[in-house]
């Protein structure tokens, strides 16, 4: 005869075998140990990380953002409006706001005007603005031309973050921007960061892109890099443009290295690619300041074969490598051609063609050139009577050379009696 088992055991067993059962459905990804911690990009404090291999924000990001700010001594963010705190100066500024700016922008464009970087972070507004007003693009882009407007401190770091959000679709374009942006104030690592960024995100870099990286790396005198990231885009077979050209160009004039600038405007007349006026105008100057004169009329015909009218700058460039190098005849060719093609003179222009005849101390060609001045009705300015006045002190023939002036002015002035 079979035992009996007590109603207690049952009930006992019973428990055991649910329990087994729960677990069992559960499985281990439920478990409190197994649950793995939020990964984020490390960021010290005040710093900025775009190159990790992490590029968008974890899903629990708001845990993350409160348990950075109770490690490091902030309490957690809370997004209160702003109110009394505002300063009477911050208080003009919201109400500065563009009229059809959204409410949702406006509230974020509130919370950066007030920030307090004691309370919270920028990470920590803008991942409660993304979780409470839900942005689009198009916010994003309203925010961040305001920022930009008001030349905002805060607007590259909003830049940054808001590449990471999910919300804010980026694109190749955005990360152009953000490298234009820290070309203008130098900030080379923090633009390679982002084109680094931008890349392991799966974007292609295109010719727009890599041009932008030529210009910074131009602007900030890094000729090899600008050099090498030039040739990349010929490598990858993308199409050059005059932009392109133009940076490169220019790398070449800010290296000191006039003459392969020229061969590369050659290469883009081949091509039908015209530079601007500005590239033009770099390496006449380029030429003018090392005195090379044949370097500097290639330049200025070349100006104007692109159609190029020439100003009094340009003439006056070209002026400046006759006088540097003491070919006054050539100068005064040059300034007559400037009059005759009825380009305006400036007292620039003037004091230029002075001072060829004084490197070669030519007094009497000076006579003749002032009085082809005087009988063509043109005043000398302030910066060319200065110059000419210095040249005659140091020669002592101040009185001399007024003296010869006055005696031609009361002779024209008889010669017109006679006539009239």
């Amino acid at each position: 005869m079979a035992a009996t088992v007590p109603s207690s055991s049952l009930s006992l067993v019973s428990n055991l075998h649910l329990q087994r059962w729960r677990l069992t459905s559960i499985g281990p990804r439920h478990s409190p140990a197994s649950i793995p911690a939020p990964v984020r990009p490390h960021r010290n404090k005040g710093t900025r990380c775009l190159a990790t291999p992490l590029l968008s924000w974890p899903a629990c990001g708001e845990n993350v953002a409160e348990a950075e700010n109770l490690q490091e001594g902030r309490p957690s963010f809370k997004w209160v409006e702003v109110g009394r705190r505002a300063t009477e100066e911050q208080r003009i500024a919201i109400s500065n706001l563009p009229s059809k700016m959204t409410k949702r922008c406006k509230a974020l464009m509130r919370q950066i005007i007030c920030f307090d970087p004691q309370r919270a972070t920028l990470s920590d507004v803008l991942a409660d603005w993304v979780r409470i007003m839900k942005p689009s693009r198009a916010n994003w882009l309203a925010v961040l031309k305001e920022l930009k407007k008001l030349n905002h401190p805060a607007h590259l770091e909003v830049a940054e973050l808001a590449l990471l959000e999910e919300s804010f679709e980026a694109n190749v374009r955005d990360y152009t921007k953000l490298i234009h942006w820290y070309g203008k104030q130098n900030r080379l690592q923090d633009a390679e960061n982002a084109l680094l960024a931008m890349k392991q995100r799966g974007f292609i870099c295109d010719q727009v892109t890599l041009t932008t990286m030529v210009d910074m790396y131009s602007k900030a005198g890094h000729f090899e890099l600008a050099n090498k990231t030039f040739e990349e885009i010929k490598l990858v077979g993308l199409p050059l443009d005059k932009r392109s050209y133009g940076s490169m160009v220019m790398a070449y004039i800010r290296a000191g290295m006039p003459e392969q600038a020229e061969i590369l405007l050659r290469e883009m007349d081949e091509l039908e690619i015209f530079a601007g006026s500005e590239v033009y105008k770099a390496l006449l100057r380029a030429y003018s300041m090392i005195g090379n004169t044949e370097g500097a009329q290639r330049v200025f015909d070349a100006i104007q074969f692109a159609g190029i009218i020439p100003d009094p700058r340009l003439c006056g460039l070209l002026i400046n490598a006759y006088a540097t190098t003491g070919q006054s005849d050539k100068a005064l060719v040059a300034f007559e051609n400037m009059r005759k093609a009825g380009i305006d003179h400036s007292d620039k222009c003037v004091a230029l063609v002075l001072h060829s005849y004084e490197r070669e101390n030519k007094i009497n060609k000076v006579l003749n050139f002032l009085i082809d001045l005087e009988r063509d009705g043109i005043v000398i300015g302030k910066e060319a009577s200065e110059r000419l006045a210095g040249w005659l002190c140091r020669l002592g023939v101040v009185e001399q050379v007024e003296l010869v002036l006055r005696e031609y002015a009361a002779k024209e002035t008889n010669h017109g009696l006679c006539t009239s």
